[in-house]
């Protein structure tokens, strides 16, 4: 029971990663409130666990929306130590024909929904003693994967904004890291095993011989938003079992 007493937040909670993390939170004693835009996909999860988890429709691109989320958590469960930015897109295309609507909305989304997440979080957590932020990139902010222009950018971006916000928040009481995982057997990592022609080219950059699971990466998110990683702080965290890339 690592996170037993504390309230997280996790936006694109209801689906992929973010609901793993979830669970894997209220396994370790956390109360958990979930964003997303389908909340009736973690209905199990919400009768499952009544006295620890909730769901709230969100579009992480509306910072009203972002606010009423950490606020309804308070509400709820008298108090905030946790937020998780989870809500992400990926809108496939290499530079020369990617449109500039797709190119867009992945920014909107992923760097926009992020800085909206991060920027509620630092409003709030000091008010409940400080805390801990997660924000998540991809081992693709910082390898070559052509085709996915919008999708690397908007991590790589993703990865500053975090050490930005770690150090002008630190002296709060606040950490803030990110989590950046690999090839992962969950969301936009099973679409990509499931083709078998890219697959073909991406699974042999696997030292490991396998994806990594999501219950990996939550098991990393655990300890970021724990006591032993108190003093770790604006740091990109890879979760890709040695990725030969």
């Amino acid at each position: 029971m690592r996170l037993s007493g504390k309230t997280a937040v996790i936006t694109g909670g209801t689906r992929g990663l973010g609901r793993v993390i979830a669970e894997s939170y209220v396994a370790e004693g956390c109360r958990v409130l979930l964003g997303g835009r389908d909340i009736d996909a973690v209905a199990d999860l919400v009768d499952k666990y009544p006295d620890q988890l909730a769901s709230r429709h969100l579009d992480v691109r509306d910072p009203d929306s972002v606010d009423r989320l950490l606020q309804a958590a308070v509400d709820r469960f008298d108090g905030l130590d946790i937020v998780v930015a989870n809500a992400g897109m990926s809108a496939p295309g290499r530079v020369a024909g990617l449109s500039l609507e797709d190119w867009a909305a992945t920014f909107e989304t992923n760097v926009t929904g992020t800085f909206l997440t991060v920027r509620a979080a630092l409003k709030y957590l000091p008010a409940h003693g400080g805390g801990s932020v997660i924000t998540m990139s991809s081992a693709m902010a910082t390898r070559v994967a052509p085709g996915a222009s919008a999708y690397c950018a908007s991590k790589a971006a993703i990865e500053m904004l975090t050490r930005v916000a770690a150090v002008e928040s630190a002296a709060q009481g606040i950490t803030v890291n990110c989590l950046a995982p690999g090839i992962i057997d969950e969301g936009m990592g099973r679409a990509l095993a499931s083709n078998a022609v890219v697959w073909a080219k991406y699974s042999q950059k696997l030292a490991s011989g396998r994806p990594g699971t999501a219950d990996e990466v939550a098991a990393a998110a655990v300890f970021l938003v724990g006591n032993d990683s108190r003093y770790i702080n604006g740091h990109v965290m890879e979760v890709n079992g040695g990725l030969d890339w």
